[in-house]
């Protein structure tokens, strides 16, 4: 069987495991959140070890666990503002800054400010972006965050598949060959233009099925941001491994690497989706 191949069965695989979760919505999405979560922090801790940055992984177990009712929107039933202007997920963000930097300050030692600094990275990068598949399940309602959902997961298999297929018959220039020398430039067009086609065709899709109002120039807007913060959150993560001197970010995924590296693209997508969607088509 082709590497083509695999990649595509292993899509279909993982995008129908993801939408049944997505579909059940809390009951599934709040344990696979913890999991995912958790899993892919301890992946970043290692590779912070390997650097001599202490990482406070039991505060950061914590703080997971309480970003994820923070994460539901004040359109769940029952889920209510912190306060007028102040949601949750914004008061969680800023007590465990004061409680990382309180830490530090008791039990002070020559490593104190990188174990804020990266603690507090770790939190934003994974649980606090990755809680923004909770926020957009439910946004603006139970109903139409399902398909809300499904586009930034769309953009994330297209974009994937396109980028190998282009690059293994196109491929000659490398995109970044400091971060990921495997990459070209020609992929990466290749898996920008077919995740905007499959982006733009599903939003159309919804638009008939669902009778949304979507400007046109909206959906080619959201399905070229979509499908860049989807590349830009592989690349940032190649980043972080080649800082941190290794090839994959863990081994729980024999052949895939770890959790972090399937879920790199999503936490950039996924807030984009929500912020496009709030902002832009339910204003």
């Amino acid at each position: 069987m082709s590497n083509l191949s695999k990649r595509i069965i292993s899509a279909i695989l993982a995008f129908s495991i993801g939408m049944l979760v997505i579909w059940v919505g809390l009951p599934l999405m709040a344990p696979a959140y913890l999991f995912v979560s958790i899993f892919a922090l301890r992946e970043f801790s290692t590779m912070m070890n390997i650097r001599n940055i202490p990482i406070r992984r039991r505060s950061l177990v914590v703080a997971t666990i309480l970003t994820l009712p923070a994460s539901l929107p004040v359109t769940y039933p029952g889920m209510q503002p912190l306060i007028a202007g102040v949601s949750w997920r914004e008061a969680l963000v800023g007590l465990f800054i004061f409680y990382l930097i309180s830490l530090e300050v008791i039990k002070p030692n020559q490593n104190s400010l990188y174990t804020v600094v990266f603690s507090f990275f770790a939190y934003m990068y994974i649980p606090w972006l990755l809680g923004y598949t909770i926020t957009l399940r439910y946004t603006p309602d139970g109903v139409l965050g399902v398909y809300y959902l499904l586009l930034p997961l769309l953009a994330i298999i297209a974009s994937d598949i396109g980028a190998y297929s282009f690059g293994r018959i196109f491929g000659k220039r490398s995109l970044a060959p400091r971060i990921s020398p495997n990459k070209t430039l020609e992929g990466a067009f290749g898996g920008l233009g077919f995740a905007i086609l499959v982006v733009a065709l599903t939003m159309w899709g919804l638009e008939y099925y669902l009778h949304l109002s979507l400007d046109i120039y909206d959906t080619i807007l959201f399905s070229i941001l979509v499908a860049s913060a989807s590349q830009l959150g592989d690349l940032f993560e190649s980043l972080i491994k080649r800082w941190a001197g290794v090839k994959d970010s863990g081994d729980v995924m024999p052949g895939h690497g770890g959790v972090l590296d399937r879920i790199d693209s999503l936490l950039f997508a996924v807030p984009v989706t929500y912020y496009f969607m709030a902002l832009i088509i339910l204003r």
